[in-house]
């Protein structure tokens, strides 16, 4: 199996801010101020309109999945041996490439939850304290369906039985910077599977990888993507 990690790097030249980049998002609003449980729970309008902000930059029309994104979606399709994306992003441009053996992470921006009944569901509006939840009907109790900081990740228990039996482990686009996945290389590669960076430059978790190649996602990603169906270095039929 090969198991690919992506992060905000694959969404950059989509027109997506990252948010640990000198001018991402990070640098611009405090990380504590609106991307934990707890600022939600100090201020949860300042909260709710951050997310509203991301939100209607997503749907933005210049917003679309970029030659990465097709090139991972065009491996999953045409691969002899099973692919499995998990990406730490919270957008929906993976999807809209067209791969569907997909775990989002961090969750998803175009998701709503209900604190009080638990409903999960698609949503593309602007939520408020004022926004009644459209199962139990209770106001002020929707949040993002993303995973803030002090919060776990979705999909550990599938993500660290992918890391145990995959034979190719790629982490694209990635900081190294945010935990559990920045040891996912490391964990993957004491399994005995082969790690290969792709990123616009080196990671902090650079040296836990076999192999590193640097550029623009766009370019290096559907060139690795070539090399992959190519080739049985990456793929086989066993």
């Amino acid at each position: 199996m090969i198991l690919i990690l992506t992060g905000a790097g694959i969404s950059r030249e989509s027109g997506l801010d990252t948010f640990r980049d000198p001018d991402g998002i990070w640098a611009r609003v405090r990380m504590e101020d609106v991307g934990t449980a707890g600022a939600y729970a100090r201020n949860p309008e300042q909260v709710l309109a951050f997310a509203n902000t991301l939100r209607r930059e997503l749907l933005a029309p210049r917003i679309a999945p970029n030659a990465a994104h097709h090139a991972l979606a065009r491996l999953e399709r045409e691969s002899r041996e099973a692919v499995l994306l998990v990406t730490q992003n919270v957008d929906n441009l993976h999807e809209r490439a067209g791969s569907v053996h997909l775990l989002h992470m961090h969750g998803e921006l175009l998701k709503i939850r209900c604190t009080r009944c638990g409903m999960v569901r698609q949503w593309e509006e602007d939520v408020t304290l004022a926004t009644a939840c459209p199962e139990c009907a209770e106001r002020g109790r929707l949040r993002p369906h993303i995973v803030w900081f002090e919060e776990t990740p979705f999909h550990l228990r599938e993500i660290e039985r992918a890391l145990a039996r995959c034979r190719v482990f790629v982490s694209i686009g990635t900081s190294g910077n945010v935990w559990p996945a920045a040891g996912f290389a490391g964990q993957a590669r004491a399994g005995g599977a082969f790690v290969l960076e792709l990123n616009l430059e080196r990671s902090l978790g650079t040296r836990a990888f076999h192999e590193g190649r640097y550029g623009r996602a766009t370019e290096i990603v559907p060139a690795w993507v070539e090399e992959a169906l190519a080739t049985s270095r990456w793929t086989s039929s066993t």
